[in-house]
């Protein structure tokens, strides 16, 4: 991944030019279900580029020798599986370095679903995890896939790109050539540029949401939340395929931006340090990319290529989905769902309806029980007074006669935007004196803004502090008093803060600063309130 400007272009048409539907309710396990990509394969993968750096220079950096050898391994790979490999020399990279475009003789032509990763490193180092890990795991999804050898509905092509390093050169070479009658049957380009950082996320590319829905059905399925890749936007390969007006996915675990307290208590990792260390670095080896992001993102590529290729099986089937997909009562109220089936394949089937995960004290009723797909039902979820407050995944299950589809409703019970902070202690402070205060911030849901600040002492004068709170991730807010009192009188004075929606939890930080002189005295127990 390079550091560059973001790239803005239109692309037009995503949801019909991709050919499929995307139903995030669907379950995995379809009869097309991508088998798993194998992690030591990967990692026999990443081991050969490490030792072609070794054996060049430390890098395999776009013009040079550890470059060209990459290319040699990758498309022998290919080749002895029965790809047709072009390799394209790019006369605008650096010494005119080659792409890699192998596809596999079979599928409909006219739809193509590409998968791209680039394969050069920076010259400070052999770019294991940039982007040896993309690399290396398309490299064995195209093995897997010339083995398995499934129907394919779509043609698949995948690319190795030189010189991305330097500018995206060796992608936009590849585009800029293709005549528009080609650009057109791409239907889908997906695009892999660090997916095995140290300090882990799980990003997936946002510029396409039936793109990413494909995706993140796939990490839902195994319990795993995604976020929006920001970091990324217009500084990878796929920025020459929307530039294009070609629709774009993919995923990234990170480079050089830094993990927040939030993002750790999603992933685990470290808060506050880079997601990978050795961004651009020579420490970039083998020994910089853990199995557990290396694995479920190959698998997360597996699954996003059957989906998308591979032929849809034509025995009946149908889809299941909910209407909203979420919803927040208090204790003692319901909610009411639709529950849409609709026929996907063959006859229509009688479909029995059901719900588990339910918080405690609540029922789910259906209405009917049991519809034929293509019908409607509505579901009733009760909470009694008992029931207590936080946030349930429903799984509700469509029994069908010949198969099972499932979809997730998410039910919050009680207020889901509180904020609370509590500070207890009392604090010394003199003239012209800073006292900072460590406040402990926990919040239910997204809190709203402002926070109000009230504090209680014996200090004089209050009126002459001037206040700030310290977010978690750094971020300052000015403090300011609403009321005011005489300066000769104690009591409490109010002061409010605006906080955004984004303001982590975690140990946040009062600063008081005393600008008045001829006073000294003890602030007491100032609390922090929503």
């Amino acid at each position: 991944m390079k550091w560059g400007k973001r790239i803005g272009a239109a692309v037009v048409g995503m949801a019909a030019v991709l050919g499929v539907v995307v139903t995030p309710a669907q379950a995995v396990t379809t009869a097309n279900a991508a088998p798993d990509i194998s992690l030591a394969n990967i990692k026999t993968h990443l081991n050969a580029l490490q030792t072609i750096a070794n054996q060049n220079g430390g890098n395999r950096a776009a013009g040079r020798s550890g470059y060209t050898a990459s290319v040699s391994y990758v498309s022998q790979k290919l080749r002895d599986a029965g790809y047709n490999v072009t390799l394209q020399s790019c006369t605008s990279c650096a010494g005119s370095s080659q792409n890699i475009i192998a596809e596999w003789p079979q599928g409909d032509a006219s739809q193509v679903i590409m998968l791209g990763a680039h394969l050069d490193s920076v010259s400070a180092g052999p770019g294991i995890n940039d982007n040896g890990s993309g690399s290396a795991s398309i490299l064995e999804v195209a093995l897997t896939l010339a083995r398995e050898n499934p129907t394919l509905a779509k043609r698949v092509r995948f690319g190795w790109w030189a010189d991305e390093e330097s500018g995206l050169r060796g992608s936009k070479f590849y585009v800029n050539n293709l005549p528009q009658a080609e650009r057109t049957k791409i239907k889908t380009y997906l695009n892999f540029d660090m997916i095995g950082s140290s300090n882990w996320g799980y990003f997936v590319y946002d510029d396409v949401a039936s793109v990413k829905a494909v995706f993140d059905e796939y990490f839902t399925s195994i319990g795993i939340q995604t976020e929006g890749d920001s970091e990324g936007d217009g500084r990878s390969d796929h920025a020459s395929f929307k530039a294009a007006g070609i629709p774009v996915g993919g995923l990234a675990t990170g480079a050089g931006d830094i993990k927040s307290s939030a993002q750790r208590a999603k992933w685990g990792g470290t808060a506050g340090a880079a997601f990978d260390n050795c961004y651009h670095r020579a420490c970039d080896t083998t020994s910089n990319i853990p199995d557990t992001p290396l694995e479920k993102n190959s698998d997360a590529i597996g699954y996003a290529l059957w989906k998308l290729a591979v032929t849809t099986p034509t025995g009946p089937d149908f889809s299941l989905g909910l209407s909203p997909s979420s919803g927040t009562v208090q204790p003692g109220q319901s909610a009411t769902v639709t529950v849409n089936t609709t026929t996907t394949s063959g006859a229509a089937q009688t479909v029995a309806l059901s719900a588990s995960g339910l918080p405690a004290g609540a029922t789910a009723t259906f209405n009917p029980a049991s519809v034929q797909s293509g019908a409607s039902s509505t579901l009733t979820i009760q909470t009694s007074a008992d029931t207590p407050n936080g946030t349930s995944t429903i799984t509700v299950t469509g029994d069908g006669t010949s198969v099972d589809r499932t979809a997730q409703y998410t039910l919050t019970v009680g207020n889901v935007s509180v904020r609370t902070f509590t500070n207890g202690t009392d604090y010394p402070i003199n003239d012209y004196g800073t006292v900072n205060s460590p406040i402990t911030s926990t919040a239910t849901g997204t809190a709203t803004s402002p926070v109000k600040v009230s504090i209680t002492g014996t200090h004089t004068c209050s009126e002459d502090l001037r206040i700030s709170l310290k977010a978690p991730d750094g971020t300052t807010y000015s403090v300011k008093a609403t009321g005011s009192l005489p300066c000769t009188e104690l009591g409490t004075r109010n002061y409010s803060v605006p906080v955004t929606n984004k303001a982590a939890s975690g140990t946040w930080t009062l600063v008081i600063y005393d600008a008045y002189s001829g006073d000294t005295g003890t602030l007491d127990s100032w609390t922090i309130t929503v």
